[in-house]
Order: C-alpha cells, then structure tokens, then sequence
C-alpha cells in the first residue's frame, strides 16, 4: 500500500513511518509499505510532499495512487501555557489542517480509500468517574469544542465518499515525547507523585498499541467514525503514581497540589486535574488485540 501521513516527525508519527515501512503487523504483506510524508516546508527527498495547512494548499499529485492518509500534524497541546494566541495555534493548526486534507481528498479522480483523521479524547470533556464510549456526546470547554471542529472539518471526505475515521487517542505511554514523556524524568529523579488529590481518571495507551491500532484502522473496512484509542481499563492517577515508582523503583513522596498546577499551567491544568475514563469500545468489538492493556505492561513496554 501507499500511505500518506502529515505529523510524520512527531512521537506518534515516526513511529507509525517506521512501522509501515516495515511491513508485518497483519497486513498481509511480507514486504513494507510506501510512505510519503507530507512536509511544511520544501521537499528534501523522494518520499516528502508538500503542503502549507495555513494557506490550505496542498500537492494533490503527490497523493496520487495513495490507499490511505493518516492526518496526525498539530500544536503540542501541553507545550505552552494556553494563551489566546496559544488556543488560536492549537485550534488552526488542527482545523484548517484537516480541511485542507479532506478537501484535497474530495477534489481527487481516485482519492484514497481511507482518511484516518487523529484526534483526542478531549472531545468527551471530563467525564469522572463514568466509563464512557464513542456513543457519548462532546463535553463542554476549549478542548470539546476544538474536537468537533476538527472533526467537522474532514466533512468534504467524508461527503466524497471516502472512509473516515476519527482516532480519538488517549494518554500515549512512551519513553520520549507526550505526557510520559515529561513524567519518566521526574520518577527517575525520586520527584514524581500524584498530580491533586490523584482520583481522576487517565485512560493511557502505550505507544506500540497505539501505532497498532492506527494500522488497525486502516485495514479494517467496516470501521468509520470515531474509535477511542486507548486502553480497555482506564487507571486513576494515583494508581499511575504507584505503578511508576514501582517499575522504576522510585519513591513517589511529592504530590503536587491542585493551586500549583494551576499557576504553572494556566488554564490547561483544569484537563490535568480533570478525569476521563474512557474505553475503546468499538476498538474492541471490531476484533483488536492490545499488547499492552494494563499499566504496568505499558509503562514496562516504555
């Protein structure tokens, strides 16, 4: 197969390269697939296309004779302090990049058969202590409403008949990069500890299940909407602390109260402290297979 995919460079995404060129993994296949990588700025190699997500342009004919696009390119959501100017970057970095994507897709003789769209759990807002599916309605805050206007925004593929899907991705577990990212340090260091009173909800994914369910997505030709990327049994935070320092044999002493993790992090850490149990029920129901399900197998897979 040949496969497009934008946010190549990032966590999620140099590991999907990596494994799609590889091959394996059920496909059916002995050999790796093609990749080409869509690129914000000039075309370095063969495998690189071009295309500006701010001015909407895109190099239709280098999608030609593509399968699939894995759309998975946006502003780090934790990497700033959510100012205005910071919640306008994250929102246009996704929005108009999506429909910059679907509406190449839908202008295509032959588009690709499939568009599986990355977006996040944030879509369901904080939903405590209830298990929640994709069957849920959007919550309310930045994060929900960003989520239904990305989403919405893949509209004209989906009119076009292409398949779309919406990976709604969970707390990744990985070594380097994205929420674990930042935590693997501080428990290393002997600092790590629950974040507030530790009871909300984080529904997690390791890193290896997460790429296996994006080529999950792709090959299964049912499968259309939103799917929860995540885990089946969501852990609280402060179950995420013990299993932390017991994996690598840190103490976990220093919890961090609520008030600091509201200066540090503005209005981002209402999500922190915020709980989402969200379970991945038509992940499950369509046949896929976690390597990790529980937290210890992931953080021990990082």
């Amino acid at each position: 197969m040949r496969i497009a995919i934008t946010g190549s460079a990032g966590l999620i995404g140099t590991a999907l390269v990596r494994s799609l060129r590889a091959g394996g993994t059920g496909d059916g296949e002995s050999g790796g697939h093609e990749v080409v990588r869509l690129v914000r700025r000039p075309p370095a190699a063969p495998d690189e296309v071009h295309w500006d997500p701010r001015r909407q342009e895109i190099d239709t004919a280098g999608l030609a004779g593509c399968d699939a696009v894995v759309h998975l390119a946006g502003a780090g959501v934790g990497d700033r302090r959510w100012t205005p100017a910071y919640k306008r970057e994250l929102r246009d970095s996704r929005v108009l990049g999506t429909r910059t994507l679907a509406t190449a897709l839908a202008s295509m003789d032959n588009p690709p058969r499939v568009f599986v769209c990355g977006t996040a759990i944030g879509y369901y807002g904080d939903t405590g202590d209830r298990p929640t599916d994709e069957s849920a309605p959007a919550g309310t805050g930045f994060l929900p409403e960003l989520c239904v206007d990305w989403e919405n925004a893949a509209a004209p593929a989906q009119e076009a008949g292409v398949r779309t899907v919406f990976a709604r991705t969970g707390l990744v577990v990985a070594r380097s990069g994205g929420a674990w990212g930042r935590l693997f340090p501080l428990f290393r260091a002997g600092l790590g500890g629950r974040l507030g009173d530790g009871h909300q909800f984080w529904s997690f994914l390791s890193l290896q299940d997460e790429i296996a369910a994006l080529r999950h997505l792709i090959d299964t030709e049912d499968l259309t909407g939103p799917v929860n990327l995540t885990a089946p049994e969501p852990v609280t935070n402060r179950e995420v602390t013990k299993v932390m320092g017991r994996v690598l044999h840190r103490p976990t002493p220093f919890p961090v109260p609520a008030v600091a993790l509201r200066i540090a992090l503005g209005e981002f850490a209402g999500d922190v402290l915020g709980s989402q149990r969200i379970i991945p029920r038509r992940l499950l129901e369509s046949g896929f297979s976690f390597a990790h399900p529980g937290i210890a197998d992931a953080v021990r897979a990082a």
